[in-house]
């Protein structure tokens, strides 16, 4: 990438206005408002630098290859903001505007075009309610504003010659700047409209400010711009997404997106995804999806080889099959994402959206069954996957390179999908830095996760896979935590070099059990002894709880609070090895 000689304005609108220079799928469309485009106008008469700009030699041969626009002129806020497609015979070379579209664009509307907003108070299906307005600058006057100095406005044709016939104003269509082409004109412009014959202090200003855009426009080399000749997308957006100077800088997505939406035919990419991606979001207690994972999701379920994220592998050919295939893309998608809040996952406890790819492909595969999340028919199939997600999770198997993960997972499935193949992929990733499979102190490190943490709640579903997380429940504090205070538990006669100990493990998972929301609420700040009691009188319904929730058969006084965090780290160690070693 190289920097070039600078150029005027008039060139590089010139080149606009012959559709020499177009504007790739990868920008935004035009969102400057009137006043920055006059603020832009001011900045330029003031010879303030108005940034560099990037642009994109692209060969003839790789110009079909994507989606090209041409500038918005007419823009109109109700009837035209979309730029033209631009058309690409593949026989010339041509220019893409990678970085500086926005000032370029307000530059060639105030220069070349008209700008339409709707006015104040009036109805949207109006059409007068649209009036199209030039660019014009007062001769008389500079401005009233305190940061700029040149009176730029939009105003329709009749507002702007009403106040010239009042003499309130002298307002000059920027436009007709391109018309003078030698300093003398300006000028002669001057004397013709008897602008050297008015009040002297007036007059100069007119004179200054006619010179000033003149010499902005047509002689100033204000447009430095970089060239980049390569021809490898990728590198380019990359060099893009680093040096992009004005407004908000585009995800890597984002500019993914914007190329799905120059290909796509039939669809509108952007409305399709986003809207897509606010949908499952909405699912269940809510989740964190964004475009990423769904941009992802198409590439493996759309059986690509190559998943990986980059642009390359956004091409046209790519770009129809996912159209093609969008909507039982959606379809898997939105089921595995109903699935998986059933399974009582949210965004708080979804520790990765990667780990619902997979998922979503198995389902697919599988023909997208009926009710799938109700039927008993697919009890232990959706047992088979609730299994596989919680180990995914607490493996964390997604992190770090989650492709080399996700072809594999999608080889064993795509080969073996009649029922969820849990033992095969164990197999398959055995011995592997992303083995499914736990050693003793991994699961002790499982019971080192805390109240708050997201893993917690995968080692609890662990431990109450009978647990129906439909319903609402609890994350429950065995030893309510609010006797964790050392003034309580010094009233309560623990003993100094035990509190430390006692508060350490308050919030630790081993003080932790899962319960309905209406005996949680009933339990509240009891003493654990107490409530049991209060609420199991029978011995055989209390043992059950105990049972269920690995309470040990100690006694449970605040007082023994470190003996009962020993003997259930084992039981829950215990559950856990004969879970994970199945």
């Amino acid at each position: 990438m190289a920097f070039q000689t600078a150029l005027t304005i008039k060139d590089v609108i010139e080149n606009i206005h012959r559709k020499k220079y177009i504007l790739p799928s990868i920008q935004r469309e035009f969102v400057w408002g009137t006043d920055q485009i006059e603020r832009l106008f001011d900045s330029l008469m003031q010879g303030y630098p108005v940034g560099s700009f990037l642009f994109w030699y692209v060969n003839k041969e790789k110009s079909k290859e994507f989606q090209f626009y041409e500038f918005i002129r007419e823009y109109h806020e109700r009837d035209n903001r979309h730029n033209p497609v631009a058309s690409i015979s593949g026989e010339e070379d041509i220019i893409a505007i990678l970085d500086g579209q926005q000032r370029l664009t307000s530059m060639y509307i105030g220069l070349k075009g008209t700008f339409s907003y709707k006015l104040p108070r009036m109805r949207r299906e109006n059409p007068l309610a649209y009036p199209k307005q030039h660019l014009y600058v007062d001769l008389l006057a500079p401005s009233e504003e305190f940061d700029t100095v040149y009176d730029f406005r939009f105003l329709t044709n009749e507002e702007a010659d009403k106040d010239n016939a009042d003499k309130t104003a002298f307002w000059f269509k920027v436009a007709d700047i391109l018309d003078i082409k030698n300093p003398f004109e300006v000028n002669q412009y001057l004397i013709n409209k008897g602008l050297y014959s008015i009040e002297e202090k007036k007059a100069l200003f007119a004179n200054e400010t006619l010179f000033k855009l003149f010499t902005a426009i047509n002689e100033t080399p204000s447009i430095n711009y970089y060239l980049e000749k390569d021809q490898k997308l990728d590198k380019v957006l990359n060099i893009f997404i680093r040096v992009n100077s004005g407004g908000t800088t585009l995800s890597y997505s984002d500019l993914l997106l914007s190329i799905a939406t120059a290909q796509w035919q039939d669809k509108d990419a952007r409305k399709e995804i986003t809207e897509f991606v606010d949908e499952i979001n909405q699912m269940g207690d809510g989740f964190n999806f964004n475009k990423d994972f769904v941009l992802k999701s198409c590439l493996v379920l759309c059986d690509f080889s190559d998943i990986a994220f980059k642009v390359d592998n956004f091409d046209s050919d790519t770009m129809k099959k996912i159209e093609d295939n969008w909507d039982d893309v959606k379809k898997a998608l939105r089921l595995a994402v109903s699935l998986v809040s059933n399974f009582g996952f949210n965004q708080e406890t979804l520790t990765s959206n990667n780990a619902i790819i997979p998922i979503a492909y198995y389902l697919l595969k599988k023909g997208l069954p009926h009710n799938y999340v109700q039927l008993t028919t697919y009890n232990n199939d959706r047992q088979l996957i609730h299994n596989w997600l919680l180990l995914a999770l607490l493996k964390r198997v997604f992190s770090g390179q989650p492709d080399n993960v996700l072809r594999p997972l999608r080889k064993v499935i795509l080969n073996n999908h009649n029922e969820f193949p849990l033992d095969i992929i164990i197999n398959e990733f055995k011995g592997g830095t992303k083995s499914f499979s736990f050693n003793d102190d991994e699961i002790s490190n499982l019971l080192t996760y805390q109240y708050g943490q997201k893993h917690t709640f995968s080692v609890l579903a662990l431990l109450y896979p009978t647990l129906d997380f439909r319903n609402k429940f609890h994350l429950d504090h065995i030893f309510a935590k609010s006797l964790f205070s050392k003034k309580g538990l010094s009233k309560l006669g623990v003993s100094d070099d035990k509190q430390d100990g006692y508060i350490n493990n308050c919030n630790s998972i081993v003080n932790l059990q899962m319960l309905e929301g209406i005996p949680n609420q009933q339990k509240s700040n009891m003493n654990f002894d107490e409530w049991i009691v209060k609420t199991y009188p029978d011995q055989g319904k209390r043992t059950d709880y105990m049972d269920k929730h690995y309470i040990p058969s100690i006694s449970l006084g605040l007082l023994e609070f470190d003996n009962f965090i020993d003997r259930r780290t084992q039981l829950l160690f215990d559950q856990l090895k004969s879970i994970l070693t199945v």
